[in-house]
């Protein structure tokens, strides 16, 4: 399946309509679920994890993206607060762009507007793939959904190249599977050829 990237502004254009450039430390919180939503961002350099917690405190993680993605950006066109919390796995540039200054760069460019709209489109299509997967009583069905949905955020068009940076355990919360169901099924679609698993990492 053709992958898609998250939303990617030249950086020039960003610094032109009001963008800066801020440095986080690893494990620094970008922003907050329950926050307003303020800034479309974009990552230079980096990677940053998006999470929530269930009432248990389980950590339940949405999404892992790097270098020239972009995150936070689906809420600026709502008056809504963050569902999720957006953390610094490693020291990371990124370029904020407040909301306004944000919608103004999308009216005086459509053909930036209209990217965005291709991308957002995307991302509930394959969120609804995911979705519709995740009914399913097939683990590896189950699996290929979200699979599918995490390599859908970033570019490229191999097989088997999309390292998947989530433990078993992760997997299994994200799924409804057991970790040991998750184990099995991930060992059953490397031998019908899906994925590789190399030193425990998953490459879809």
């Amino acid at each position: 399946m053709k992958t898609i990237s998250c939303m990617n502004i030249e950086p020039e254009t960003l610094y032109s309509y009001g963008g800066e450039k801020k440095t986080y430390k690893q494990k620094e919180i970008i922003y907050r679920e329950g926050d307003h939503a303020a800034y479309y961002y974009q990552i230079l350099h980096g990677k940053v994890k998006l999470n929530s917690y269930n009432e248990e405190g389980k950590e339940f993680i949405q999404n892992i993206i790097g270098g020239n993605q972009s995150f936070g950006d689906s809420l600026l066109f709502l008056e809504k607060f963050y569902v999720m919390n957006a953390i610094c796995l490693v020291e990371s540039e990124i370029i904020r762009l407040p909301k306004n200054n944000f919608l103004e760069l999308l009216e005086n460019n459509p053909k930036i507007s209209l990217e965005m709209n291709a991308c957002l489109s995307q991302r509930l299509y394959f969120k609804a793939i995911m979705l519709q997967n995740m009914s399913s009583p097939n683990p590896v069905l189950r699996l290929e959904g979200l699979l599918n949905y995490l390599k859908s955020y970033h570019d490229g068009d191999c097989e088997q190249c999309f390292p998947v940076e989530l433990t078993r355990q992760q997997i299994a919360n994200l799924t409804g599977l057991r970790v040991e169901t998750v184990i099995r099924n991930l060992k059953k679609m490397e031998k019908l050829g899906k994925l590789k698993i190399q030193d425990r990492k998953i490459l879809y």
